[in-house]
């Protein structure tokens, strides 16, 4: 937590001056809200100078805007990442994938998509020489927990945080809010009630507050950019490296993403 707020106030401070160098990312999930937010502020940001997509079905942008000069889609079976991502060379991972256990069809399903993925693509990132991994887990993670669902995320952190990266981010928004390229009936309804008491969640319940999919995506590329640009980070321990680890819990993701593009994360 102490090492996510130095580098929240750093990245504040690099952006007033200016002193941001550009980087090469790939992105996973990139269909979802999260992912499809990251994708379209990458194509806008000159600090990321090339974007490469790994999706299982073809991407929509509908932005005429965008940079798609610096854009690559790799369509793939996530069971072959190796083969996939051959000849991709990046600095920064960005990991969006994420689905629920409904969604999935079986608790085994989900912990595919939500556990092994992320981790076959962080030890991908590992030996093909990114640096930084970018990650949505949850609030609430814990390998503890009573719910399957925040064990299966907690699990993941400690597993990713074992691998000899520069530096592994995790991102543990609370309720997200926005557009979804499918409907879930119980968020939906969270994210509507939760309006209504939004105001109530202050001090040590501020974390609890839902959370906007495009402020995320802000708060990773924020971190992004920050890392991209900073001075490896190494924890040494004996002869093996372990990486820097940041964890960003709502409310900082919240504050980061009004500080890097003013966006407004509340469900108002």
């Amino acid at each position: 937590m102490a090492e996510a707020k130095e580098a929240y106030h750093t990245s504040r401070n690099q952006t007033a001056r200016g002193m941001f160098g550009t980087y090469r990312c790939l992105l996973a999930g990139a269909t979802g809200m999260v992912g499809g937010a990251l994708l379209r502020q990458l194509l806008a940001d000159p600090a990321c100078s090339a974007v490469t997509v790994l999706a299982r079905r073809p991407l929509e942008l509908k932005d005429a805007s965008l940079d798609r000069s610096k854009l690559r889609v790799i369509i793939a079976d996530f069971d072959c990442l190796g083969d996939a991502l051959d000849d991709v060379a990046v600095d920064v991972v960005f990991c969006a994938l994420g689905t629920t256990i409904k969604t999935a069809g079986s608790q085994e399903a989900f912990r595919k998509v939500d556990y092994q993925y992320p981790l076959e693509l962080a030890r991908w990132a590992e030996l093909s020489g990114a640096k930084h991994y970018m990650v949505i887990t949850a609030m609430g993670a814990s390998t503890s927990s009573a719910f399957f669902y925040s064990r299966v995320k907690g699990e993941l952190q400690e597993r990713l945080a074992e691998l000899p990266l520069e530096s592994i981010h995790f991102f543990q928004p609370s309720l997200l809010h926005g557009e979804r390229q499918t409907f879930r009936l119980v968020e939906s309804i969270g994210a509507v009630l939760s309006k209504g008491i939004s105001w109530l969640l202050v001090g040590p319940l501020r974390p609890y507050r839902p959370i906007a999919g495009e402020a995320v995506a802000s708060a990773m590329r924020a971190a992004a950019r920050q890392a991209a640009s900073g001075k490896p980070a190494h924890q040494a321990h004996g002869e093996n490296k372990r990486p820097t680890v940041y964890t960003y819990p709502s409310d900082m993701i919240a504050a980061m993403a009004v500080h890097t593009d003013g966006v407004n994360s509340s469900a108002d």
